[in-house]
């Protein structure tokens, strides 16, 4: 019995050390549904999943939820402004909430995001509301609303 145990204990710390890249993670978290269906239907997951670092700021469902659904629907089914939508989302580097700093950041695509730190952190009009979730090839901050370049 005891072995059955260990060799159970064992699995588990084997399963809980396998590595999760940034897809991983976002999939594993739960309530980046949207956001997954999106890098998928761009062609990012592989991007996404690649080396890195990256550092991700993570739209939510909810944030999703904001944008009317004709006008998400069309966003999803035009692979071009979509994978542009998603790269301003995106930033070269991994840049934990303790390295954040006001002013403006070039995204993975030239975008440049404006970043504040008044009142709490907040990337153009999103609000960040979680920070530093790592994955193995960087780390995702999450985010109350989808950014769109302009």
């Amino acid at each position: 019995m005891k072995k059955l145990i260990l060799v159970g204990a064992l699995s588990l710390a084997a399963l809980s050390a396998q590595a999760k890249d940034i897809v991983d993670t976002a999939v594993a978290a739960g309530n980046f549904k949207t956001l997954a269906a999106a890098l998928q239907a761009a062609g990012l997951v592989d991007t996404l999943k690649g080396k890195g670092p990256f550092t991700v700021f993570a739209p939510t469902d909810a944030a999703f939820a904001k944008i009317p659904k004709a006008d998400l629907d069309a966003l999803l089914a035009d692979k071009t402004k979509l994978t542009a939508v998603l790269m301003a989302h995106v930033v070269p580097g991994k840049v934990m909430s303790k390295d954040v700093k006001a002013g403006k950041v070039k995204t993975a695509q030239g975008y440049e995001l404006t970043v504040g730190t008044t009142g709490g952190v907040t990337v153009d009009a999103a609000k960040v509301t979680a920070v530093d979730i790592v994955a193995d090839n960087g780390v995702i901050h999450v985010i109350d609303t989808v950014v769109v370049p302009k």
